[in-house]
């Protein structure tokens, strides 16, 4: 889980596990901007604003590896727990990490 949301009722279902492939993602639309679904090759789940920090690019469009996207415009590689960049891009802006969990295979989105 990325972060903590008491209520329930806070909590959309977007689709199971599997419909993420893995070292893939998919694009959740949310009213407050696209939300990138991220599945590891060792099946992490995570969930990150679909924006790069550099220049918006689409981190959904993006290569995973290990626990990192590399975003398809300009190569800033991301952290997908943190929404960091890494490397020689780290401190240059953060991508917002929005709350996930997985219950029973779905995957559970926090309130964006």
């Amino acid at each position: 889980m990325n972060a903590l949301v008491t209520d329930p009722t806070d909590w959309i279902d977007v689709g199971a596990v599997t419909d993420v492939p893995l070292r893939g993602a998919r694009r959740v639309p949310t009213p407050k901007g696209d939300v990138a679904v991220f599945r590891t090759g060792d099946n992490q789940v995570y969930a990150l604003m679909d924006r790069c920090p550099h220049k918006d690019g689409p981190l959904s469009q993006g290569i995973i590896h290990g626990r990192a996207v590399t975003c398809p415009l300009h190569a800033w590689n991301i952290d997908l727990a943190t929404g960091e960049p890494m490397g020689a891009d780290a401190g240059k802006g953060c991508t917002p990490v929005v709350p996930l969990q997985v219950r029973e295979g779905r995957i559970l989105l926090g309130q964006v």
